[in-house]
């Protein structure tokens, strides 16, 4: 499970290298998302202890996104991601309980079922 995990954030990003920027000029890319995400893998596979690597992550992907457009992007990213892998509700439960884990208050759930373009 955690290899097919890491092969999807891994063509994730290769397709958002290939693709570019979104056509919004969102200043955060997949690419980014993935990167700083990618620390994350093991703790949404297994539980346990939230890495700190992935805690700085999601603070610096926190940091980064500035705009709503910014927000949305990340927002998209990270659902394309979740709706790219073979996921259980234990899993889903993980990775929507990492920004509460980390500190963080991002404006939206994450779940394959969030809606991006409501995001403020």
């Amino acid at each position: 499970m955690a290899k097919a995990i890491v092969a999807v954030f891994l063509c994730l990003t290769v397709m958002c290298l290939a693709l570019g920027p979104p056509k919004a000029e969102a200043a955060v890319t997949c690419g980014q998302v993935v990167r700083y995400l990618m620390p994350c893998v093991s703790y949404v596979t297994n539980g346990g202890n939230v890495p700190a690597e992935c805690c700085n992550g999601i603070r610096s992907l926190y940091g980064m996104a500035q705009t709503t457009q910014d927000r949305r992007s990340v927002c998209s990213c990270i659902k394309g991601a979740i709706n790219g892998i073979p996921y259980t509700g234990t899993n889903i439960g993980l990775a929507a309980s990492l920004p509460g884990k980390c500190g963080v208050n991002i404006p939206y759930q994450i779940s394959p079922n969030t809606d991006c373009s409501k995001v403020q």
